[in-house]
């Protein structure tokens, strides 16, 4: 009961003090002013890095963050305040560079990107003088290409949009600016080309986007995790890249695309299974290579899911199945090991992702160290020690090679968790189980969708006039038309 009571009167008094609110705003600008600083001062107490002006012949006050704007800019503005009478105050911040914010929402936005805040008796003034420093324009370091353009986006989202309309340099490139998140309110764009994309795409977007109530977006990245329609499937939904060329071609292609600010990647939606195993090489090269090095990433695709589960199958069931002549060196080299091979091949795939691990996370130099000498240091040794076969050795190097055949680092990742599944189910089952787990993979992805599209398209349904430009890289003069 005191706990009711307690919220019926703080709703009574919140709404006590909105009314309050909405009949003071009557009586003119100046009490809302004052309201707004009073608003303003109250949500940012307690900020000791908020430094302030003060102009008492003006009655001006002006609030920013020092470490957040030009600091040259606002040292040029500054004199001209001082030299001002209250007379020609008002007229010199009519002028078009000043915008006047009428919202706290405006307030904190202006503000926390960089904007000083000028504070008059009657209204309240946003001062451009953002910094414009950031990281420069650089080759992107994972998604590496040889033909392609060599530059990626960077964390200012203002770089990153002019990086997009320096390549699409028409009127029908349209922008739609929107905030995510409750506290921290971030910046995120929803690009497309007019008359291509679906304006149904659009709007369902938008809608998931707003939707979102989180304080703990920092990345696009996080972002793509909230909005998508299969949570709990290890597969990317979203199409997430750091390079300019790849983000227009996806809008050429009728995508829409989204930039966050202070994130140096774009993503792009609704996409399909085949969109993650595209390069921009496939485009810069004639056909023929480029359907040639297409059809290689899915066969390395088999290869980082099956190869070592068919040798688990195989060696645990399947005898029969090896080639004579290989035989012996087989069971030579399976003679020493006290393992089951399903045991033997989990303990050389988690000793991998270990490596693979280390030598992200430590500095460039130490990494590549740490994944040469220590995979032929520990492979060595555990073959020396009878923990595993040379031959399990070999297919476990062979399945971790083709895992980095694959373009996007996302769809490798994804790939790298199922094949464990693959190895501890051909384990179990043998290759029967490798056939039913294939059925399982198949129709998950099969009945995922992205953006209410389907995953495996042009596959499931099938359009096989797509092929051209899905499963394989077709002539540009046949490229089928937008369906």
């Amino acid at each position: 009961m005191r706990k009711d009571r307690n919220r019926f009167l703080k709703d009574f008094k919140l709404q006590k003090n909105i009314l309050q609110t909405n009949s003071s705003d009557k009586e003119g600008y100046k009490l809302a002013g004052e309201q707004l600083l009073q608003q303003f001062i109250n949500n940012f107490k307690n900020s000791s890095d908020l430094s302030v002006t003060e102009f008492p012949h003006l009655t001006v006050r002006i609030y920013y963050f020092s470490y957040l704007m030009n600091k040259d800019l606002y040292e040029q503005f500054l004199p001209k305040l001082r030299n001002i009478t209250p007379e020609e105050l008002q007229p010199y911040l009519a002028h078009s560079e000043f915008k006047i914010v009428q919202d706290m929402n405006g307030l904190e936005e202006a503000i926390l990107s960089g904007s000083a805040i000028l504070f008059t008796e009657k209204q309240a003034y946003e001062l451009p003088f953002k910094e414009g420093k950031g990281r420069s324009i650089s080759p992107s370091e994972t998604e590496t290409v040889i033909l392609g353009s060599h530059d990626s986006f960077v964390e200012t989202v203002d770089v990153n949009l002019s990086l997009i309309r320096k390549r699409v340099m028409s009127s029908q490139l349209k922008t739609i600016k929107l905030h995510v998140g409750t506290t921290s309110k971030r910046t995120v764009y929803l690009l497309y080309i007019e008359g291509v994309a679906s304006n149904k795409d659009i709007e369902e977007i938008k809608k998931r986007i707003l939707s979102v109530h989180n304080d703990g977006i920092a990345d696009t990245n996080m972002l793509v995790q909230f909005i998508d329609e299969h949570p709990n499937s290890p597969f990317p939904q979203f199409y997430t890249t750091e390079r300019p060329d790849v983000t227009v071609y996806k809008l050429f292609e009728g995508k829409i695309v989204g930039l966050m600010d202070n994130s140096p990647f774009a993503f792009c939606t609704p996409v399909s299974f085949f969109d993650f195993m595209e390069s921009m090489d496939d485009f810069g090269q004639r056909w023929i290579v480029g359907t040639f090095i297409k059809i290689t990433r899915y066969i390395a695709i088999l290869v980082t899911l099956l190869f070592t589960a068919l040798y688990v199958g195989v060696t645990t069931y399947h005898y029969e199945m090896i080639p004579q002549a290989l035989l012996p060196t087989l069971l030579e080299s399976r003679s020493k090991v006290p393992f089951p091979p399903v045991i033997e091949a989990l303990f050389l795939e988690f000793l991998l992702e270990l490596l693979r691990e280390a030598g992200a996370r430590l500095p460039t130099k130490v990494g590549q160290t740490i994944g040469i000498v220590g995979g032929i240091v520990i492979g060595q040794a555990a073959v020396q020690a009878g923990i595993t076969s040379n031959i399990l050795i070999i297919v476990v190097a062979a399945s971790a090679i083709a895992s980095f055949v694959v373009p996007s680092y996302l769809l490798s990742a994804s790939i790298r968790i199922v094949r464990f599944g693959f190895i501890i189910i051909s384990g179990f089952w043998g290759n029967i189980g490798i056939v039913f787990g294939m059925g399982i993979l198949i129709i998950h992805l099969s009945s995922m969708t992205n953006l209410n599209s389907p995953y495996l398209f042009p596959i499931s349904p099938m359009y096989p006039k797509f092929f051209k430009f899905s499963l394989i890289r077709g002539p540009f003069k046949k490229k089928a038309e937008r369906g």
